[in-house]
């Protein structure tokens, strides 16, 4: 930002001047707006590290503490797991009551001591309590971050700012295997290395996100819309901020204090948040992304190619998502959970119907490939931007935090029972239910979901309130 000791009356009077200083701050306050968003959505990339590193130490701590295949998984393995739907399901509080960015701030807080404590930890016990700390702060960061961002955007660009969430998580496994892949060897206790290192960017993320401002909206919430002014004038500099305020003031005004999501009048975008999160698990992704290995090597593939599978099904991840991000705000987010309904269908129909015939060999990976880049487009890019958006301002944190809960629970139940049904039933079954279930997806999206590209929060709460 420049500054002159010229009045600003006498700007007329230099055309060349008046017109660099009258254009310049749309570019500068877009990239503002890029620098916020991608700072809070740093927390998705911790999200994804914080999810995968542990497989790198998973066989290693089994062996140092000696433990039972139960109590490694039910305990060792599994606790961020619950760490993490707790924190969905209580991230809503702190969101609405501290704030989205005290809150975020907080989960950077709980990623770095779970970093460095798991890293010191020596018996499974402290291990456990510290891996529970990281699930608190991914369930959280479920809630906080779309929440922050979706505020902060101005409707145009909203969803491919929010969507910079999902491609962090991506991104963030991706360098999870990476780190695994380059500390594996180092030291006798490389497995302290590879959970510690994540204190690095988890120390930045806290960092960077201290120098972000706060949501406008929150902040009109609480009845500090000074503060919120300065914030708004940036996002939103070719609207009048004092109409803006009154709008999301007017909005605020129509809630009472004991205003839940639950009653009546938020049943629509309810339900919307419970099927997207449904269907988002119920297509098998995270079945498929934990025993992606065992589902090659049930395909007849040997366990060296079923590993080298795995990596580039994280590479397919990364460069679909990052389609998906280019293309939300340009066709929208029914558009794309079309294409991924379509996608989801013919790939999942494929591998049941292989796995039915006994069709082994490379098949059964490229169908999988196809059901990536079907996620990708789809689901993976457009979840966390549609729940961010459904519901008005007041209720955002409680409703991002019951849409991440429904996610969590069923991310947690529906792998659990993975090895389970593959030995009772068998695979082709399993995908075939999976398959069912996306043409139900496909019969939601036309039927029910609405398309929010474009429109404003605001708009976006009349309108989903009048259903």
């Amino acid at each position: 930002m420049f500054y002159f000791p010229l009045p600003l009356a006498h700007l007329q009077d230099f055309p060349d001047l008046h017109k660099t200083l009258t254009l310049n701050p749309i570019p500068l306050t877009k990239n503002k707006i890029f620098l916020w968003s991608i700072t809070a959505a740093l927390a998705g990339f911790l999200f994804g590290f914080d999810t995968v590193v542990i497989s790198g130490a998973d066989q290693k701590l089994q062996a140092l503490w000696n433990s039972s295949d139960a109590f490694h998984g039910a305990i060792v393995m599994s606790m961020a797991l619950w760490g993490t739907v707790i924190g969905a399901i209580f991230g809503g509080i702190p969101t609405n009551k501290l704030g989205r960015k005290t809150t975020l701030i907080w989960i950077g807080l709980f990623y770095t001591v779970s970093a460095v404590g798991s890293a010191f930890a020596n018996d499974p016990y402290m291990f456990a309590f510290f891996r529970f700390l990281g699930g608190l702060g991914v369930g959280a960061s479920t809630v906080a971050a779309p929440s922050y961002i979706a505020e902060i955007s101005p409707a145009k660009d909203r969803g491919k700012l929010v969507a910079l969430y999902q491609f962090n998580i991506v991104f963030g496994i991706m360098m999870a295997y990476l780190s695994n892949y380059l500390l594996n060897g180092i030291s006798e206790n490389d497995w302290r290395w590879m959970l510690g290192v994540e204190a690095f960017p988890a120390i930045l993320y806290t960092l960077f996100v201290v120098g972000v401002p706060k949501s406008p909206r929150w902040l009109i919430n609480q009845g500090r819309k000074d503060e919120a002014r300065g914030i708004l004038e940036i996002i939103n500099p070719e609207r009048n901020t004092d109409e803006l305020i009154l709008e999301i003031e007017k909005g605020n005004a129509e809630s009472d204090a004991n205003d839940s999501i639950f009653k009546k009048q938020h049943r629509f975008p309810l339900i919307l948040a419970f099927l997207i999160a449904f269907f988002n698990q119920f297509s098998g992704i995270n079945a498929f992304l934990y025993y992606a290995p065992r589902i090659f090597e049930e395909a007849g593939l040997g366990e060296s190619t079923a590993l080298l599978s795995s990596i580039g099904i994280g590479v397919v991840n990364l460069i679909f998502t990052s389609i998906g991000v280019y293309l939300i705000d340009r066709v929208g987010r029914k558009l794309l959970m079309h294409i991924g309904s379509f996608g989801y269908i013919i790939s999942l129909g494929m591998v049941a119907y292989a796995f039915a015939t006994d069709w082994t060999g490379m098949a059964v990976p490229g169908f999988m490939f196809l059901f990536i880049m079907a996620h990708a487009l789809g689901q993976g890019t457009v979840i966390w931007v549609f729940i961010s958006e459904i519901f008005p301002n007041h209720l955002r944190g409680s409703g991002q935090a019951f849409g991440s809960s429904v996610h969590w629970l069923l991310a947690a139940a529906i792998p659990s029972s993975i090895p389970f049904l593959f030995s009772t039933i068998g695979a082709a079954p399993v995908f075939g239910v999976f398959t069912f279930m996306m043409v139900l997806q496909l019969l939601f999206v036309a039927f029910l979901m609405p398309e929010t590209k474009g429109v404003s929060l605001e708009d976006l709460s009349k309108k989903l309130h009048q259903n």
